[in-house]
C-alpha cells in the first residue's frame, strides 16, 4: 500500500541513483546516468533562473532558481559546489501538471566576491536533477557596485553670442553599473522631450542648438547609479547680445548754417549680458541748401554747377576720342574675315577687307550700338601656343547661317551722355569700395566677361549675350568675411563655402551667369543634405536649390565637384552653400596650417596651429593675417576629415628635446570644441603652443604635433625647423594660383574664340536622332548630371560651353574640347558638310 501511495513519484525515487554531495564545504557531485528508456520530457525545466545582481555596500544578495520536475537542485559558484547547508529549499507541486516543483535560494556576501576579485568575475549557476537527467541554468554574475567621486570631464563656464550653438561636455565617474546622466539648469531638470532646442549626445554632452537669452544659467551634470549620486561643478553659461543699429531717422530741416542731421540708436537689439556696444556714430551731419542759407550759398552752388558742367563735357570728349581711336586701331570698320578661318581650326580670327566678288563670305558689320570703350581687340582671345583650338579630324562643323553677323548696333554719340548719367546716378557704382583685395569689379556689355578675386578660387563668368544688347553694366564680385554677414544655422547645419556677393542685385540678365567658389564638403547623398542659400532683399536667407535633387526652378542650378561648385543664376545676389549632416559619418575637410614667428628675440617661442575650412579663400585670409603678424609657415598644410561625431578636436605636442626646449602648457593637450569647428562660422580657429628655449643660442626646433578628433583618426606634423633662417615654405606666403587681371572684358575673358563658339552652338543646339547634338557633348565632357536644366534654356550648347569656360579658365585644354566636338561630329557626317567656297 505504501508503494501504491507513492505513485510514479516513488518509482522515480527508487530508480534514481541519487548523487552523493558531501556535507563538507568542499563538495563534489556524481551525476547518475539517466534511466534507460526514460522520457526526455521529464528533464528538469527551469521556471526561474538566477539573474545578475550587484552588491551595494556590505549587504549580501540572494540568488534563486526554481525547476520542475526536480528531485534535487544545487548551486555551483565559480566551478565549485555550494555547501548543501547554505541552500534554503522549498518543495511544491505544479497544480496544472501535477509535477513536483523545487525552489532553492542562496546568499552571496561581499567577502565571497572580493575573495576572487581581480582573477575573474564571480558567477553562480543552478544544476537540477530529475529521473531523466540534469539541466543547467544560465550563469548569474555577482558584482560589487560602486561609483567613483571624480568626473572624467566636467562642463566649463562659457560666454556665447545669441543663436550660437553650445556643447557642454560631461564624462561621468567610473562605476558599476555604468552611471546614468541627467542635466540640471539652475537646479531644474533639463528634459529634451520638452525642449526641441536641447538634446543629449550618446557621450552625455548637453547640446544647445541655438543659444537663447533664457539659456543663461548654471548647468550641472548629475551622474547616478544604484550606489550613489554625484554632481559635477556647475558651469555658468552667459548668452550675450551685441547691439545692431536701428534705422537712421529722417534728415532734419536744413538749418541756418546750411547743415542738417539724422540720428540712430543702438536698440535693435540693445546690447545685453555684456554684449558689445554698436560701432560707429549715433549722429550724422552733412551740408544742405534751403531758403535760410540760399543767399550765403548762392556763389558756392554756382561754382559747383559750373564744375559739374565742365566735367561732363570733358568726359564726353574723352568718350568720343576713345571711340575714334578704337575703331581705327581695331579694324572694325571693315567687312571682316571670310569663312576660310573656320577650316583651319580654332585659330585667332584675322581681320581683313572683304572681297567684292565673293558672295559666300561670312561678314561682320561694324557695330555702333554701345560705347565701344567696353570692347577691345579682335573677336578671338589674345592667346598663343596651346591656347589655340584645333579639331584633329576633318573639317569643322556646318557653317553659320547665311547673312551678315553683327556684334552690336546703335550710336555711341547718342548714348554717351546717357551712359555717364546712368553711372553717376547708380548708388552701387558710387559706393563700390575700390582697392579692396576681396573684391573685383568691371564694366561689361553684351560680349560678356569675367571677374576674379585672386587666390580665392572665386570668379563670376558673364557669358556672351547675358547682358542685353545696348546695355552697359557695372558688375562687382565680393568675398565677405564671415563676421560681416549674419548667416543663421540650425541643428546640424554647417557653412561649407565662402559667402559671396555678385551684383548689383537688380540687374537684368538674359542668360545665366556662373559663380564659381570652393567648398569643403566630402559630398555623399547618404550623409549630406546640401542646399544653396541666397539672401533676399529683406535680408533673410532662403533655400533656392537642393543639390542632388532635380532642379525645381529654371533660375538656379549648381554643378558640385570635388572641391568647387559652379552656380548658374540669372539673378545676382549673395550666395552660400550650406549642408546638414544626415549621419555621424558625414565629414568636412579641414586644412591644418602651422605658423611661427619669423624672428625670435626672446626665449619664448609660439607655434600657432590653424584649423581652417579647406578652401582657397580661408587659406588666403590666414596667410595675410600672419604676414601682418610677422609669421612664417613651418610646415606644408595638411588635410583632416572632420566628422559629425560631436567629438572635439585635440592637439598635443611631443618629442621635444628636453635639454633644449620645454613646453609652458599645463595640460597634456589643447582642445577646440566641436561646434566651433562644425558650424564653419569661426574662420580663424587655432591653438597656440608656447615653448621656451633653455638657451638663447638654440635655433633648431624638432618636435611632433598631433591633431586628432576624439575617437577618430588623426594627423601628425613632424617639425624640423631652424627658427633663424629656414625659408623652405616661404612660397606659400605669396600664393599666386591665379593669373591675369581681376576683370577681363569681352573675348579676352574666354578660351573659345567667339566665332567658333557661335558655330558650335548653331550646329549642336538642334536635337539629332543619331545623338550628334548637345546631349552627347555634355556626356563627353562629364557635364550631363542635369540635362533638363540645359534643355530649359534657349541654347543648351551655350550652357555647356559656359560651364566648360568656368571650370577651365585660365588653364583649360582646348585640344580636349576640340576632340570632344570632333567625336560628336563623327556621329553625323552632315555636320561636316562645308561648301567648296567655304573651304
Amino acid at each position: 500500500p505504501a508503494a501504491a501511495c507513492w505513485g510514479w513519484h516513488g518509482l522515480a525515487r527508487v530508480l534514481w541513483l541519487s548523487p552523493r554531495v558531501p556535507a563538507g564545504a568542499q563538495q563534489s557531485a556524481t551525476v547518475a546516468t539517466p534511466v534507460s528508456g526514460a522520457s526526455p520530457d521529464l528533464l528538469p525545466r527551469f521556471l526561474l533562473e538566477p539573474e545578475d545582481v550587484y552588491i551595494v555596500k556590505n549587504k549580501p544578495v540572494s540568488l534563486a532558481c526554481r525547476a520542475t520536475p526536480a528531485t534535487q537542485i544545487y548551486f555551483k559558484c565559480n566551478g565549485e559546489w555550494v555547501h548543501q547547508g547554505d541552500h534554503v529549499t522549498q518543495h511544491s507541486t505544479d497544480r496544472s501538471t501535477g509535477l513536483p516543483v523545487m525552489e532553492v535560494r542562496i546568499e552571496i556576501t561581499r567577502q565571497q566576491v572580493e575573495k576572487i576579485f581581480g582573477l575573474e568575475e564571480y558567477w553562480c549557476q543552478c544544476v537540477a536533477w530529475s529521473s531523466s537527467g540534469t539541466t543547467k541554468s544560465q550563469k548569474a554574475f555577482v558584482r560589487i557596485a560602486y561609483l567613483r567621486k571624480n568626473f572624467e570631464q566636467e562642463p566649463t563656464a562659457r560666454e556665447v553670442s545669441i543663436e550660437q550653438g553650445i556643447v557642454l561636455p560631461c564624462r561621468p565617474p567610473e562605476g558599476i553599473p555604468p552611471a546614468e546622466v541627467e542635466w540640471l539648469r539652475n537646479e531644474e531638470l533639463v528634459d529634451p522631450a520638452l525642449d526641441a532646442n536641447v538634446y543629449v549626445t550618446p557621450e552625455h554632452s548637453l547640446v544647445l542648438r541655438q543659444a537663447r537669452l533664457a539659456d543663461t544659467a548654471n548647468y550641472t551634470c548629475v551622474a547616478k547609479n544604484i550606489v550613489a549620486r554625484r554632481r559635477s561643478a556647475s558651469a555658468a553659461i552667459t548668452v550675450y547680445v551685441d547691439g545692431a543699429w536701428s534705422e537712421w531717422s529722417k534728415w532734419s530741416v536744413c538749418g541756418t548754417e546750411c547743415t542738417h542731421w539724422r540720428s540712430r540708436e543702438c536698440s535693435e537689439p540693445a546690447p545685453r549680458n555684456g554684449g558689445q556696444e554698436c560701432h560707429g556714430a549715433e549722429l550724422e551731419t552733412r551740408n544742405c541748401t534751403s531758403e535760410l542759407c540760399t543767399a550765403q550759398g548762392a556763389e558756392d552752388v554756382a561754382l559747383y554747377v559750373g564744375l559739374i558742367a565742365v566735367a561732363v563735357c570733358l568726359v564726353l570728349l574723352l568718350l568720343v576720342g576713345v571711340l575714334v581711336y578704337c575703331r581705327k586701331k581695331g579694324g572694325l570698320d571693315a567687312d571682316v574675315a571670310d569663312s576660310s578661318i573656320l577650316t583651319a581650326g580654332f585659330q585667332p580670327v584675322s581681320i581683313k577687307p572683304s572681297k567684292a566678288d565673293n558672295p559666300s563670305l561670312l561678314t561682320i558689320q561694324p557695330d555702333l550700338s554701345t560705347a565701344t570703350m567696353t570692347y577691345q581687340g579682335s573677336l578671338c582671345p589674345r592667346q598663343d601656343g596651346p591656347a589655340k583650338l584645333q579639331l584633329p579630324n576633318g573639317h569643322l562643323l556646318s557653317p553659320l547661317g547665311a547673312g551678315r553677323h553683327t556684334l552690336h548696333h546703335s550710336s555711341p554719340a547718342a548714348e554717351g551722355a546717357d551712359f555717364v548719367a546712368r553711372l553717376s546716378t547708380q548708388s552701387y557704382f558710387r559706393s563700390l569700395p575700390r582697392g579692396n583685395t576681396n573684391m573685383a569689379y568691371g564694366t561689361f556689355n553684351f560680349l560678356g566677361g569675367r571677374l576674379m578675386i585672386p587666390n580665392t578660387g572665386i570668379s563670376l563668368l558673364i557669358p556672351p549675350d547675358a547682358i542685353p544688347r545696348g546695355k552697359i553694366y557695372e558688375v562687382y564680385l565680393t568675398l565677405h568675411k564671415q563676421e560681416e554677414v549674419r548667416l543663421p544655422l540650425a541643428g546640424c547645419q554647417t557653412l561649407l563655402s565662402p559667402i559671396v556677393s555678385c551684383g548689383p542685385p537688380g540687374v537684368l540678365l538674359t542668360r545665366p551667369a556662373i559663380l564659381a567658389m570652393g567648398h569643403c564638403v566630402e559630398a555623399s547623398a547618404e550623409n549630406w543634405s546640401l542646399r544653396l542659400k541666397k539672401q533676399s532683399c529683406e535680408g533673410t536667407w532662403e533655400d533656392v536649390l537642393q543639390l542632388g535633387a532635380e532642379p525645381c526652378t529654371e533660375l538656379y542650378y549648381c554643378q558640385l565637384e570635388a572641391q568647387a561648385c559652379y552656380i548658374f543664376t540669372e539673378q545676382l545676389g549673395r550666395f552660400a552653400l550650406v549642408g546638414e549632416s544626415l549621419s555621424m559619418a558625414a565629414s568636412k575637410r579641414l586644412k591644418l596650417v602651422l605658423f611661427a614667428p619669423a624672428a625670435c628675440p626672446s626665449l619664448e617661442y609660439n607655434i600657432r596651429v590653424y584649423c581652417l575650412s579647406d578652401t582657397q579663400d580661408a587659406l588666403k585670409e590666414v596667410i595675410q593675417l600672419e604676414k601682418q603678424m610677422g609669421g612664417q609657415l613651418i610646415g606644408a598644410p595638411r588635410v583632416l576629415h572632420f566628422k559629425d561625431s560631436y567629438h572635439n578636436l585635440r592637439l598635443s605636442i611631443h618629442d621635444m628635446p628636453s635639454s633644449l626646449w620645454k613646453s609652458k602648457l599645463l595640460a597634456s593637450y589643447q582642445e577646440i570644441p566641436f561646434y566651433h569647428i562644425w558650424s564653419g562660422l569661426q574662420p580663424y580657429l587655432h591653438c597656440t603652443f608656447t615653448l621656451e628655449r633653455l638657451s638663447p643660442s638654440t635655433c633648431e626646433l624638432a618636435c611632433k604635433i598631433w591633431i586628432w578628433q576624439v575617437e577618430g583618426d588623426g594627423q601628425s606634423f613632424t617639425i624640423n625647423f631652424n627658427i633663424a633662417k629656414d625659408t623652405r615654405f616661404s612660397d606659400w606666403l605669396v600664393p599666386d594660383s591665379e593669373v591675369g587681371s581681376p576683370a577681363l572684358v569681352g573675348p579676352s575673358a574666354f578660351k573659345i574664340p567667339f566665332l567658333i563658339r557661335q558655330k558650335i552652338i548653331s550646329s549642336l543646339d538642334t536635337p539629332c536622332a543619331r545623338g550628334a547634338d548637345w546631349r552627347t557633348l555634355a556626356q563627353k565632357l562629364n557635364l550631363d548630371s542635369h540635362l533638363s536644366f540645359y534643355a530649359s534654356k534657349p541654347s543648351p550648347t551655350a550652357m555647356i560651353l559656359n560651364l566648360w569656360e568656368a571650370r577651365h579658365f585660365p588653364n583649360g585644354n582646348l585640344s580636349q574640347l576640340a576632340a570632344a566636338v570632333a567625336e560628336v561630329g563623327k556621329q553625323d557626317g552632315a555636320l561636316f558638310a562645308v561648301s567648296e567656297a567655304e573651304c
